[in-house]
């Protein structure tokens, strides 16, 4: 087992949730909450990375990201190096990747809270802020959790990006998918199942946990 590459990912998996449930509740709740036009524009940009290659999306950023574009070219003066391959880059990629697992359930939650609450707040003078805060995210607690997991899964799992933006530099941008790769291409197949077990066995722990806590608040 690669440990390294096990808790580097675990690292970028951790910093990604965190990054994106700060953007996807405000996000989620503009969605829900907004009388914009704008809005169903801006829910299809969000749901992207769900029908878009991993490649695809991957070699976009590693261009926007180089030196080969003004905006790369941006970044690399402001910070001092290029953001791909490096894990920064890795943590850019991987949010936006991740984006739709992590506002799809808020919008769900969100959308499924009782809107005379809601409309009583706003008659009450709450601001949107208040009514994220203090209606939306406490009844909406379940579909919070379903979009933290999911967004740590999916980013523990991704593959696309983060070949084609990180690249395979040990303790920087390796991850365990990037691993699991080598392996099955070094035909070491006794060590790709115990990477894959492992893969595997985060995903089924973490996806009980989520169906425990949604039964548990059936029951209640």
């Amino acid at each position: 087992m690669d440990w390294q590459a096990f808790f580097l990912t675990l690292r970028l998996a951790g910093l990604t949730t965190a990054i994106l449930l700060v953007v996807a509740i405000p996000l989620a709740a503009w969605i829900v909450l907004g009388r914009s036009r704008w809005l169903a524009g801006l829910e299809a940009l969000a749901a992207l990375p769900l029908v878009l290659p991993p490649t695809v999306l991957g070699f976009f950023l590693l261009v926007l990201l180089g030196p080969r574009t003004g905006f790369g070219r941006l970044l690399i003066g402001v910070i001092g190096h290029p953001l791909a391959f490096s894990f920064s880059g890795l943590v850019v990629g991987s949010v936006i990747y991740s984006l739709p697992f992590a506002v799809q359930p808020l919008v769900a939650g969100f959308a499924s809270v009782d809107p005379v609450l809601v409309d009583a707040a706003r008659l009450l003078g709450a601001r949107p802020a208040r009514l994220v805060r203090t209606i939306l995210v406490p009844l909406a607690r379940r579909s919070l959790l379903a979009a933290a997991v999911l967004s740590f899964l999916h980013t523990v799992g991704e593959f696309g990006v983060v070949l084609m933006l990180g690249g395979d530099i040990p303790g920087a941008t390796r991850t365990l998918s990037i691993v699991l790769y080598n392996q099955v291409e070094n035909f070491d197949y006794s060590a790709a199942g115990r990477t894959a077990a492992l893969l595997l066995g985060l995903s089924v722990l973490a996806l009980v946990a989520i169906y425990s806590t949604s039964s548990r608040g059936r029951r209640a």
